[in-house]
């Protein structure tokens, strides 16, 4: 009882903290609002230009990257129970790659900012599907082949990501390199982000035990009951999901799904029950304010927001480097 109490503030702390981005995202920027007027733009009650400002700019921006930042903060935790590997983050099964790869496609074609979204998120579930199929020995595939054969195939990416940069006029070459160090500006659809994370959460938290056991390795939860090979092809796949959706708002954000889950395992423990919905609302704490950062500190002109994250993570992931020394 005790442990699900501590679990249960920790909770209600994180969505504070979230819910606290949230509202400086709102507030802050070329026009600053206070809590009253921000209250009045969402009732409808308040000035034109303040209802356009907070519902039609600052809010769907916001919730994009609430959206996006929980869903690689716990893309990252599913990716290190697979690997075993407490350094794994989102891209590294190239699936970042495959979208970056569609995106810039769509970009030099001249797509609008929806079609885009759909090519890179066609481009990462076609990297999913080239990897998991890749990795897929004659005795099914193991963490180690699965994380080798997607470094070789994030590597060949990668290599015609520099290609199309390199062939791409200049006008398209702002707004491909902006994408790929993560950008928020346009990620005004959010619905699909949210619901893929709400939803998502839902489905993958009630095999939070399952979780549990498969960290500690896959013999020890195969002797306690884990059926190991659908779980394990559940959560390759649930958490390509996640990151391919999250690459499809916002571009190659780094970091979040790095950090948020060793933070949350050196505040909060191992337990699964608290890292997955703790990763979704401390993930998107964390990008919504990095995105908030990103629009205020040199404006008018905006940063992308995965120089943010990057900037606050480096130093974040090598504290916490230090305090978990002997462990890793």
């Amino acid at each position: 009882m005790n442990n699900r109490i501590i679990a249960f503030r920790q909770i209600v702390v994180l969505a504070l903290l979230a819910l606290t981005a949230l509202y400086a995202a709102l507030s802050l920027g070329s026009v600053t609002l206070g809590p009253v007027e921000i209250l009045e733009a969402l009732t409808g009650s308040g000035s034109n230009a303040h209802h356009m400002l907070v519902n039609d700019l600052r809010m769907p921006r916001a919730l994009a990257a609430f959206a996006t930042g929980g869903l690689l903060a716990c893309a990252g935790v599913l990716i290190q129970v697979l690997l075993r590997n407490p350094l794994a983050d989102p891209y590294i099964l190239g699936v970042s790659g495959g979208a970056s790869v569609g995106a810039l496609l769509a970009m030099l074609a001249g797509a609008g900012t929806a079609l885009t979204g759909s090519a890179a998120f066609t481009g990462a579930f076609f990297s999913t599907l080239l990897v998991f199929t890749l990795a897929h020995g004659p005795g099914g595939w193991t963490p180690t082949r699965l994380l080798l054969t997607g470094i070789v195939i994030a590597a060949g990416w990668g290599a015609i990501i520099s290609l199309l940069l390199t062939i791409g006029p200049d006008g398209s070459l702002r707004g491909m390199l902006y994408w790929l160090m993560g950008d928020l500006s346009y990620a005004s659809h959010f619905n699909i982000a949210l619901a893929v994370l709400v939803l998502g959460v839902l489905l993958i938290f009630p095999f939070a035990r399952q979780l549990n056991l498969l960290a500690r390795g896959e013999n020890q939860a195969r002797l306690l009951g884990v059926s190991v090979r659908p779980l394990t092809i559940g959560i390759y796949f649930v958490a390509s999901l996640f990151t391919a959706t999250a690459v499809m708002h916002g571009g190659n954000i780094g970091f979040v799904g790095l950090v948020v889950p060793h933070m949350l395992r050196l505040t909060g423990g191992s337990d699964h029950r608290l890292l997955i919905p703790g990763s979704a609302l401390a993930g998107g704490a964390l990008l919504v304010a990095a995105d908030t950062l990103a629009r205020t500190l040199a404006a008018p002109r905006q940063l992308p927001v995965g120089v943010v994250t990057a900037l606050i993570g480096v130093p974040l992931f090598l504290y916490l480097l230090t305090r978990t020394r002997g462990k890793l």
